[in-house]
């Protein structure tokens, strides 16, 4: 950048001038300019051996912060306008809890707790497990959606299809508990396709895809 000149004859101007033109001119990230940095702080301090007061004064590019979209009441009620069935609820649920998608749509019947007014997302942000209220307006739906999804398992059943996916562990430890009741999708997809992971056709819980189509329609 400034020729054959040793770095050790460049002074704070000179790097300045560097940092100034990757962000400028090359529009490089905030990650790879805070790499540079870093490169001539080591470079200066540890090759060098020289103490560069200024260098660790100039200041850090800051990774801008974009304010989340905030949809108005007005704005929710005419998306839920475009959907019907479980795909309505699902977003209602969505919005009613503050779950992702990939949460939702992991549920389990056993993490849907009634009496008790909360539903369990496990291994959420963080691979934790937390609990969420459940939004008592769409009790009575969750609990037909649960009618509905019931029919799917006892026709799986009575199929002898396999079980739903476990979590890897689980399923190595108990093998059988993918038949079970309490692990069967709270909105499971209505065909059975091959896991990936183990080649077994089976029920999958709705795809993302599927949800997403329903606002095409």
């Amino acid at each position: 950048f400034h020729g054959v000149r040793h770095p050790a004859t460049l002074g704070s101007s000179e790097v300045e001038a560097f940092l100034s033109w990757l962000a400028n001119e090359r529009k490089v990230s905030v990650s790879t300019h805070r790499q540079a940095l870093a490169a001539l702080l080591f470079f200066y301090g540890k090759v060098l051996c020289t103490d560069l007061p200024w260098l660790q004064e100039i200041g850090r590019p800051r990774p801008s912060r974009r304010l989340p979209v905030v949809l108005t009441p007005d704005e929710v009620v005419r998306i839920l306008g475009f959907l019907e069935g479980e795909h309505r609820l699902f977003a209602q649920l969505l919005y009613g809890t503050g779950m992702r998608i990939s949460e939702g749509l992991q549920l389990r019947v056993k993490d849907l707790d009634f009496d008790h007014g909360t539903i369990i997302v496990r291994e959420g942000k963080g691979s934790k497990d937390r609990a969420l209220m459940l939004p008592e307006s769409l009790a009575p739906s969750l609990r037909e959606q649960l009618s509905r999804a019931r029919a799917w398992w006892l026709k799986d059943q009575a199929e002898g299809r396999s079980g739903v996916a476990l979590p890897d562990a689980l399923e190595r430890k108990y093998p059988r508990a993918g038949h079970s009741w309490p692990w069967f999708w709270v909105f499971a997809q209505h065909t059975h396709s091959t896991d990936p992971r183990s080649g077994v056709v089976r029920r999958h819980h709705m795809y993302d895809q599927t949800f997403q189509r329903a606002f095409k329609r």
